[in-house]
C-alpha cells in the first residue's frame, strides 16, 4: 500500500516554518533518557513541545563537557569543545559546523533560563563537537555515548510445547554464557550494558524473567523443571536468538546441544547464508566494497498499528515488507559488502520524515522503500517502481527546491553569511535524474522476475521520498488485493526473486556510479 502522499494546500516557505510556533508552546514534561558512557549511567531530562520531543541541553553539555553560550545578535546558540564549534541557529532547524550546514528536526526551544534541542541534535552535532560516537535509541529512551556494547536484548515465551521455550533475541549479536543454579538460570551476557526490552514470559515451567544485575537475566524455574537445551539460531546479519527450551522432570530430555551447566555459550556464528537465490544469478565481487555506494537504508513501509494493506487470506502489507527487507539486508551484507540499515527490524510505526532522517543522517547512497499494494479492482496485479514527482509541491517549493539560491545562516560574532543550502523537506528533488535511472534499473531487473503492472516506472508525491538526500525509489511488488497474488507474495520463491532483482539492480547502479566517478572520496 503507497504511503501517504506529501500534502501541500500552500507554497512551501522556509524550513522555519516546521517548527513555526514551538516557542510559542509551553514544554510539558516527558520521561528522561537514560545516558551510557564509560564513566557511568545517568539521566538527560526531556519535554515536548509542540509534539516535538526535545532534550535538556545543559544536561548533554554537561556530559559531554561542551560549552553553550547564547549568540543573540546572530539568533544562534554556540556549542563548542576546545577547537572543534557547532552553531544552532534559533530561528529554524539548522545547525553550522565546519563550513557544512546540517539540518535537525526542530530549533531549540527556550524554556525558562535552559534550552531544549531535538534528540537527533544529539547523534548528529553535539557529539561530533565532543569528538565521541553517540547511538540515539529513541524507543528505547537511551543515548549511548562512545563504543560500549549495548545489545538490545527482549524475551518471549513461546506458545506450544512441551518443550516449553524461553526466545532471547539479541541485537547485534551478542556472546553469552549460561550458569544453572538450583531453581533458576542465569543468562551472562558479553557487553557493557544490556538495552533491556519487553519480557513476555512466565507461567509452566518459568515463575519469572528478570535483569538481576546489568549483565545478567534470571530465568527463575518452577519446582517441576528437569532439564534444559540451548541454542542459537541466527535471525539475520545483525542479529541472533538464544533459545532456551525447558522439559520438566521426569520428561525425556532434549537432544544434546553443547551447552550444560556453568558452561559457557560459544560466541554467535558467521552471519548465515541468505534464502536460497539462484546461483547463476549471484554477481560476481570483489571482496571489497568499491567506492561509489557505500551504505544503503531499505524502508520496510508502514509497522505497528499502520498496518498498510491486508489480503483477503489475512497478509498484511507490514509483515510482508519487513520479511523482503531483512532477507535483502542479509544478501546485501554478504555478497556485496556494503553498509545496510533499516529504517525498522521490528513492529513498529516509524514516522515518515523520520524514515528519511535515518537515511540522511547516515549518509546513505541509496534509499529503498518497499511496499505492497491494493486496488479496489479485484483484477489490478503486478509491481510497480515509483520515484519522487515535484507536481504537489506547488511552484513557489519547486523553485525552491531546484534552484541553488543561497539562504543566510547565523555565524559566531554576529551577522550572517549565504550558503547553497539544501533542506531536508525539498532535498529529493536534487536527486531526481539519478532516482529515475535507478527505478529504471529496478524495473528491468523486476521485470525479469516477476509481473509488472502496464505502468510499471511512475512518479508520485510521496511523503516518504521528498526529504531523501540521495537517489531514492519506493517499490510495490505487487498487489495483495489481487488472491492469486497474494498467495504468490508470500511464498519464499517470491520474496527471492525480488531480493535478486534488487541486489541486481544495486549492482548495477553501482557500476554507473563508479563509471561517472571513478574515485570517492570521504
Amino acid at each position: 500500500m503507497r504511503p501517504r502522499f506529501l500534502s501541500v494546500v500552500a507554497p512551501i516557505g522556509l524550513a522555519a516554518l516546521i517548527v513555526a510556533g514551538l516557542d510559542a508552546q509551553t514544554p510539558r514534561a516527558a520521561a528522561p533518557y537514560a545516558i551510557l558512557s564509560a564513566e557511568g549511567r545517568g539521566q538527560i531530562a526531556a519535554a515536548v513541545v509542540a509534539d516535538q520531543e526535545m532534550l535538556r541541553l545543559d544536561d548533554l553539555a554537561q556530559v559531554l563537557k561542551l560549552t553553550v553560550r547564547e549568540d543573540r545578535g546572530a539568533k544562534a546558540l554556540t556549542v563548542s569543545k576546545g577547537t572543534a564549534t557547532v552553531i544552532l541557529s534559533l530561528d529554524q532547524g539548522l545547525a553550522s559546523m565546519g563550513g557544512k550546514i546540517l539540518s535537525l528536526s526542530a530549533a531549540p526551544v527556550r524554556d525558562g533560563a535552559r534550552w531544549l534541542v531535538p534528540p537527533d541534535a544529539v547523534g548528529r552535532v553535539l557529539a561530533p563537537v565532543a569528538g565521541i560516537r553517540a547511538d540515539v535509541r529513541r524507543g528505547s529512551r537511551l543515548i549511548v555515548l562512545g563504543d560500549l556494547r549495548v545489545p538490545r536484548v527482549t524475551v518471549q515465551q513461546e506458545p506450544g510445547g512441551p518443550p516449553q521455550r524461553i526466545a532471547i533475541e539479541m541485537v547485534p549479536r551478542t556472546a553469552y554464557s549460561i550458569v544453572q543454579e538450583p531453581r533458576r538460570l542465569l543468562v551472562k551476557f558479553d557487553a557493557d550494558a544490556l538495552d533491556l526490552g519487553a519480557i513476555t514470559a512466565g507461567g509452566g515451567l518459568v515463575e519469572s524473567v528478570a535483569a538481576v544485575d546489568p549483565l545478567t537475566l534470571a530465568i527463575s524455574l518452577g519446582r517441576d523443571f528437569g532439564t534444559f537445551r540451548a541454542s542459537t539460531v541466527p535471525v539475520d546479519a545483525a542479529s541472533s536468538r538464544l533459545l532456551i527450551e525447558l522439559t520438566a522432570a521426569g520428561a525425556a530430555p532434549p537432544p544434546p546441544s553443547g551447552l550444560g551447566r556453568a558452561q559457557a555459550a560459544p560466541a554467535p556464528a558467521a552471519p548465515p547464508s541468505p534464502a536460497p537465490i539462484r546461483p547463476d544469478a549471484a554477481p560476481a565481487l570483489p571482496a571489497a566494497p568499491l567506492a561509489g555506494v557505500r551504505t544503503i537504508v531499505i524502508d520496510p513501509g508502514h509497522g505497528g498499528d499502520e498496518q498498510g494493506t491486508r489480503g483477503a487470506s489475512g497478509v498484511l502489507e507490514k509483515d510482508l515488507v519487513l520479511d523482503i527487507a531483512r532477507r535483502l539486508r542479509s544478501v546485501l551484507d554478504a555478497r556485496l559488502g556494503v553498509r545496510v540499515l533499516l529504517t525498522r527490524d521490528d513492529d513498529r510505526i516509524v514516522p515518515h520524515d523520520e524514515r528519511a532522517s535515518i537515511a540522511n543522517n547516515n549518509k546513505a547512497d541509496l534509499f529503498i522503500s518497499l511496499h505492497a499494494n491494493s486496488s479496489p479492482s479485484r483484477s489490478a496485479k503486478g509491481a510497480e517502481v515509483f520515484y519522487l514527482s515535484l507536481d504537489g509541491l506547488g511552484s513557489e517549493a519547486r523553485r525552491m527546491a531546484e534552484s541553488s539560491d543561497a539562504r543566510p545562516v547565523p555565524v559566531l560574532g554576529g551577522g550572517s553569511r549565504d550558503i547553497d543550502l539544501i533542506l531536508w523537506d525539498m532535498a529529493q528533488a536534487r536527486h531526481l535524474t539519478e532516482s529515475a535511472a535507478f527505478a529504471a534499473l529496478v524495473e528491468e531487473e523486476l521485470r525479469r522476475r516477476v509481473d509488472m503492472s502496464p505502468n510499471p516506472v511512475q512518479q508520485a508525491p510521496f511523503r516518504v521520498l521528498v526529504a531523501a538526500n540521495m537517489p531514492a525509489v519506493l517499490v510495490e511488488m505487487g498487489f495483495l488485493s489481487h488472491p492469486e497474488q497474494e498467495s504468490e507474495m508470500t511464498s519464499d520463491d517470491f520474496k527471492n526473486r525480488v531480493v535478486q532483482a534488487l541486489v541486481d539492480a544495486i549492482v548495477r547502479y553501482r557500476a554507473r556510479v563508479e563509471a561517472q566517478a571513478p574515485v570517492r572520496r570521504p
